[in-house]
């Protein structure tokens, strides 16, 4: 433990953000950072309690309660207290590959089952973390480790997402070599094209890759597996096949109007508008463009609020996110959303607290349904046609939406964006390989086995678990690549 009486002693405190209304005229990453002291104290708010809920990585109540990737928390919370960043270092790396990426950009359930929060505020783990692993980098700690033997095996890796790169970086651990095969002309998955930039600049991404390539991973990028080279082609090639292709195919809506003009999948608005960033600063235009119009978001997850972050750096005249819930309390409700589960609480992400700064009011509209899209004489989108709902749960726990009478409203509109989650993997690799499928349309792969109905291929991350979080991706990746390893040798060291 830190000190015993720290989580008494010292209040929590995040790093502040940079200001909202500075932050909107650019696309570069919004945190600011603690300094070493500030980092210090609030690491020994960590009670080293004895069974430490923050690194289980369980599920409780259909959301996840701890760390997935069992991050050993209170052991480099200690570290830091004591000064000792390169010994913390070495144990977030134990169980994380990418730290960098889940200090960033993970939701933090890790926090919302700290023991501390049972009585206050919980530690700031997230900061601590992505703290460790920049420091590791500044100070030139983080460096290629590549394998001291090969062992003659060959694994390709379809996906390069944090599944993939977490799968391949692994393997090739263990001594195997690991070609990873990615359709887009950049690696990365989701973490390069999803996840805007003020969220995680990029080059913190093409900096892990470089590593690992310095590590003797060999990445193929502009390639479909499926497409340019036919699944069977890839089995030929190598002694086993990891599959880490996402849960890519957008879940539609079935709305009135839906085919006018101005009405986009909101991945295609946020893929289009990272990949001309990074292609040549927009100046090539090819990106939807939200300045001077009124936006819509109808889905009130992160992908929803990155496109309400878009948009507003892009200068829309006003933007709106539609949610289907209702409002979360202010506070936890210990009956309904006990500890240790993930507190469903009201909060402002990044995109909601620069909307409300700008226009005065959280962007987002609650359970609010979309009836039907009206466009003018020349088929372009004018505007929304909503309903207020009201959620109910039936015995049997279906969710009911009834609507409410009299709350119809019709919202000026030029521009929506689609973002109600996505509804499995596309289908070419899994009907080319015959691959069995569970009832969501993901491959059929038992979690913490991997394997598939055809021999020598494995699944892993939302490929296999349908959409989820990054460090769910990560610890898919890892466990997938231990089975790997195991199938390829007999017996497998890695963890």
């Amino acid at each position: 433990m830190s000190t015993p009486t720290g989580f008494m002693e010292y209040q929590r405190e995040l790093p502040a953000d940079r200001d909202p209304l500075e932050r909107i005229n650019d696309w570069n990453e919004f945190h600011k950072h603690f300094s070493e002291e500030q980092l210090r104290t609030q690491g020994a708010r960590c009670m080293d309690c004895g069974t430490p809920y923050c690194h289980t990585g369980i599920e409780l109540a259909g959301t996840v309660s701890g760390c997935p990737v069992n991050n050993l928390i209170p052991e480099w919370n200690n570290l830091i207290y004591r000064g000792l960043w390169r010994e913390a270092l070495e144990r977030l790396h134990k169980t994380n590959n990418f730290p960098e990426f889940t200090g960033r950009v993970c939701p933090a359930p890790c926090e919302g089952s700290c023991t501390v929060g049972l009585i206050g505020d919980a530690v700031t783990i997230k900061s601590i973390e992505q703290a460790i692993i920049d420091k590791g980098f500044e100070e030139g700690w983080v460096v290629a480790q590549p394998p001291k033997m090969r062992t003659g095996k060959r694994v390709a890796v379809v996906g390069s997402g944090p599944a993939g790169m977490a799968a391949a970086a692994q393997l090739n651990k263990a001594g195997h070599t690991v070609t990873v095969y990615e359709r887009a002309d950049r690696i990365g998955g989701l973490l390069t094209y999803g996840i805007p930039t003020m969220k995680l600049e990029k080059d913190i991404v093409q900096r892990r890759v470089d590593l690992l390539i310095e590590e003797g991973i060999t990445f193929v990028t502009n390639t479909e597996i499926g497409k340019d080279i036919s699944a069977n082609e890839l089995m030929e090639s190598f002694d086993a096949v990891v599959l880490c292709g996402g849960a890519t195919r957008a879940r539609e809506v079935d709305i009135e109007g839906r085919g006018l003009d101005g009405i986009h999948l909101a991945m295609d608005y946020l893929n289009g508008t990272i990949k001309s960033y990074l292609d040549s600063g927009f100046e090539d235009g090819q990106f939807i463009d939200a300045k001077g119009k009124d936006v819509i978001v109808i889905g009130g997850g992160d992908t929803g609020t990155d496109c309400v972050g878009t948009a507003l750096r892009q200068g829309c005249k006003s933007v709106t996110q539609f949610g289907t819930v209702g409002k979360a309390p202010l506070v936890r409700d210990s009956a309904k959303n006990p500890w240790p589960q993930f507190p469903n609480v009201y909060t402002l992400d990044y995109a909601q607290e620069e909307a409300k700064a700008l226009y005065g009011e959280d962007p987002r509209a609650f359970s609010v349904l979309t009836k039907k899209f009206v466009g003018d004489e020349n088929g372009k989108l004018k505007e929304l046609h909503t309903v207020q709902i009201e959620r109910i749960v039936d015995e049997t726990g279906r969710k009911i939406y009834n609507e409410i009478p009299g709350t119809e409203k019709v919202w000026p509109a030029d521009l929506v964006f689609i973002a109600v989650g996505f509804e499995g993997p596309e289908s070419t690799v899994i009907e080319q390989l015959g691959l069995e499928q569970d009832r969501r349309s993901n491959v059929k792969a038992a979690y913490g086995k991997y394997t598939t109905n055809v021999d020598k291929v494995f699944a892993a991350g939302d490929m296999r678990r349908g959409q989820s979080l990054i460090v769910w991706a990560i610890n898919e990746g890892r466990e997938a690549a231990r089975e790997v390893d195991k199938y390829l040798m007999g017996s497998s060291m890695l963890p």
